[in-house]
């Protein structure tokens, strides 16, 4: 089992009053994967229907591969026996498929802590679950000597922007996915009427 389960750094709070609510934090286990992936199903249910690039996780295989990966935090926050947020973050930049480039990070003396997943239910929104979720996050990246909490988030995400932007995160690039209308042709020619064949010498 990866060293991040059996030495890893305290938690900000065993629970924290959301309103009427208790939030109780603790790293996930193997037996919570099934629920966490249904939550995440959940939660990403409607911004996966409107964005190009699917919001993480992709698929159930990617989620259950990054339990297994070392440096890799999985926080889940209940109230109750229901999941309520569930928090990702590592160190490092993880995944073959990620397009993060380390260099612009060292260009510019950051040390940051990656946050692959931050997820609050639906029905629990405005509650202080979110802000609870990213202070703990602000708590494990200060013990562990990051400078920056990295994210990211779909530009068309106006409720996740809103969150983020209220809470001192600033737009570190202007990458964008752009598309140009192209006019449709289609790929075989249209049917051609052909001349009428001319008569031999012999039949005139």
């Amino acid at each position: 089992m990866a060293a991040r389960r059996t030495d890893p750094p305290q938690l900000l709070n065993a629970e924290a009053t959301t309103g009427n609510l208790v939030v109780r934090v603790r790293r996930i286990h193997r037996r919570d994967l099934n629920r966490v992936w249904e939550f995440l199903k959940l939660v990403f249910r409607d911004v996966n229907r409107e964005t190009v690039e699917y919001q993480r996780p992709r698929s159930k295989k990617r989620f259950l591969e990054v339990y297994e990966e070392e440096g890799v935090e999985q926080l889940v926050f209940e109230s109750g026996s229901q999941i309520v947020g569930y928090a990702e973050c590592a160190l490092e930049i993880t995944g073959a498929d990620n397009w993060m480039n380390q260099r612009y990070f060292d260009k510019h003396d950051m040390n940051p802590m990656f946050v692959e997943e931050l997820a609050v239910h639906p029905e629990f929104h405005g509650q202080g679950i979110g802000g609870f979720v990213l202070e703990q996050l602000e708590h494990l990246a200060r013990v562990r000597g990051c400078t920056h909490l990295v994210l990211e988030v779909a530009e068309n995400n106006d409720t996740a922007l809103q969150f983020y932007r209220a809470r001192n995160f600033t737009k570190l690039d202007a990458a964008i996915f752009m598309a140009k209308k192209i006019a449709v042709e289609a790929d075989l020619l249209p049917p051609r009427k052909l001349r009428k064949p001319r008569k031999k010498p012999s039949e005139t």
